[in-house]
């Protein structure tokens, strides 16, 4: 073979082995998780302005898309008590202003999010929010890696749930994609927390999900790798029977007064890939609280 013919070959099998590499690094997700945004009607502590500067902080980073957390507003729950005009201005004020930013995201629904009037339909809690970003839990695929976005706050009577519908609606959806696909959960109440110890000092079955074990038997045989989880405002990681909990902090942190127990305002970004490799970096964007 002459040396010219030698050349071409290198040549070609050089641009062959680029091609595979740059295919494989754009097959990498990069998504933001962020919770906790706690909007109000009187905008306390100018939080829609802190609420803007975390959405720009965002975009900087370029990420594919946005998956926020739960609790975007507060329409629920003591001390909150707002009429339907009220929780309704809250869900359209939210989603103008992440709509202004082009970014595409996704939205996880959290106890302080729903909005109940039984005379006028709103029994579940969702229904106000579903009118405004369609499912309260449902699922989509990015670049070989599976997402489920849970409804963590359906209520039992002594907490937190995630309802049998949508746990047989889980079993369908996971029995339709392949075993090894990677898959990430995001859920506004913790499946697991050290919250309490490390708050309070003592250890409570509270403000996680209450039917976790249940939860977790449907994902048994596939491939979770990462839940996603808020409601606690403090950044924690467990890792435990191959699955890594991640309680992401919240935007607001200590509801826009500054850092709750050392965790910053701020969000995650996390990256993943199809092969199941994920790495993570918590963001402080920032904001300094209003006196």
């Amino acid at each position: 073979m002459s040396m010219n013919k030698k050349c071409f070959l290198c040549l070609l099998l050089a641009l062959y082995s680029f091609s595979v590499f740059a295919q494989q690094k754009q097959e990498k997700v990069r998504f933001i998780f962020a919770t906790d945004v706690h909007l109000t009607v009187q905008n306390s502590r100018d939080r829609f302005n802190g609420f803007k500067q975390s959405l720009s902080k965002m975009k900087e980073s370029k990420a594919d898309f946005v998956i926020f957390g739960g609790d975007l507003f507060d329409v629920s729950g003591i001390p909150y008590k707002v009429s339907k005009h009220q929780a309704d201005s809250m869900h359209c004020a939210f989603k103008q202003t992440v709509d202004d930013t082009e970014m595409r995201y996704y939205v996880t629904i959290g106890n302080h999010d729903r909005y109940y009037d039984k005379d006028k339909g709103y029994v579940e809690g969702d229904e106000m929010f579903k009118e405004y970003f369609k499912e309260s839990y449902y699922t989509f695929e990015e670049k070989g890696v599976r997402f489920f976005v849970l409804n963590s706050v359906q209520d039992g009577k002594d907490g937190f749930y995630v309802g049998e519908k949508q746990l047989e609606w889980l079993k369908t959806e996971l029995s339709n994609i392949p075993a090894s696909t990677p898959i990430v959960v995001s859920t506004h109440v913790p499946v697991y927390s050290l919250y309490y110890p490390v708050v309070d000092g003592k250890y409570v079955f509270v403000d996680v999900i209450m039917n976790y074990k249940e939860l977790l038997k449907v994902f048994e045989n596939h491939n979770l790798k990462l839940v996603l989880q808020g409601h606690q405002h403090i950044y924690e990681e467990i890792f435990v029977q191959n699955v890594r909990y991640i309680t992401a902090g919240a935007v607001s942190a200590a509801w826009w007064k500054g850092p709750f127990h050392g965790t910053e305002q701020g969000f995650l970004i996390v990256e993943a890939d199809k092969s199941g490799d994920f790495t993570w970096e918590y963001v402080d964007f920032g904001w300094i609280a209003k006196e």
